[in-house]
Parts: C-alpha cells; sequence; structure tokens
C-alpha cells in the first residue's frame, strides 16, 4: 500500500512518540524529512537524527531522538504540538510577507522555498514566500 502523505505520516509518529514517551522514533527516510529533522534539531526541537541503514528492503531509516526537558517524574516533551498545514489534496503557498507567525514567535514554521526548506523566519530574512509544510511548537 502507498503512502499518500509521508510528511503527515512523519509528524504523526513524533506526536504519538511524544504522547508514550519514548525517547526516540524511526521512519522510512527521505529527504524532505531529513531536512525537516535538521530543522528541527537546529531550532532545539529534537536531541538529533540520523539516517542508518534499514534491513534487508534496503530502504533507510530516519531515528530522531526526542528531547524532553525536566526530571524523571516530572519531564516534558519539548515539541508540545505539530500541525500539517499543506497537504497533497490542499497546497497552502504564502508570500513572503503573508508568512505565518506561529504562537507569536514561540513555534516555527516550515516552509519549503525555491531555496531549499527554511523556518518561517528565515524565508522572511531571504524575502522568499514558498509552500508552508507545517508548524511546531
Amino acid at each position: 500500500m502507498s503512502m499518500t502523505d509521508p510528511i503527515a505520516d512523519m509528524l504523526t509518529r513524533i506526536r504519538n512518540a511524544i504522547a508514550v514517551g519514548h525517547t526516540s522514533v524511526a521512519m522510512p527516510n527521505s529527504r524532505i524529512k531529513a531536512e525537516i529533522a535538521r530543522i528541527l534539531k537546529e531550532e532545539g526541537y529534537i536531541a538529533g537524527y540520523e539516517v542508518a541503514e534499514a534491513d534487508s528492503s534496503g530502504h533507510k531509516i530516519l531515528r530522531l531522538r526526542l528531547r524532553y526537558v525536566g526530571e524523571r517524574r516530572s519531564k516534558r516533551p519539548v515539541i508540545t504540538g505539530l500541525e500539517r498545514v499543506s497537504t497533497p489534496g490542499r497546497r497552502v503557498y504564502t508570500k513572503k510577507r503573508d508568512i505565518p507567525w506561529v504562537l507569536s514567535g514561540m513555534g516555527v514554521s516550515i516552509l519549503t522555498t525555491p531555496k531549499g526548506v527554511m523556518t518561517g523566519q528565515r524565508a522572511r530574512q531571504l524575502g522568499i514566500g514558498g509552500e508552508i509544510l507545517c508548524k511546531v511548537w
């Protein structure tokens, strides 16, 4: 069975892993998922990520190490919310002046632009718009 929205699958896997308190989550790799993981690492939402060889199928696996704050019983995830904005059935594009703020700057929007995958803040600095992939806070 083919997957119609691999980015939504990635966000759902992260959301589910955080809900049960896992320290890492694995998923099939793609370039766009690796770029989203890079941005999440740069912004401090995850502890790290790696692309590893998979099982006998030969497909690569993207493994994210999730980040938590606090001590053992009171640990809370750094990521409190993930939202997919643009879907295969409804693409959402934005101009440079209309790039949305997430929680008044406390979160980050991830865009794909002609210059690559980047945060909304970086796209504003470069003065370019693009497709809004997701929002993270």
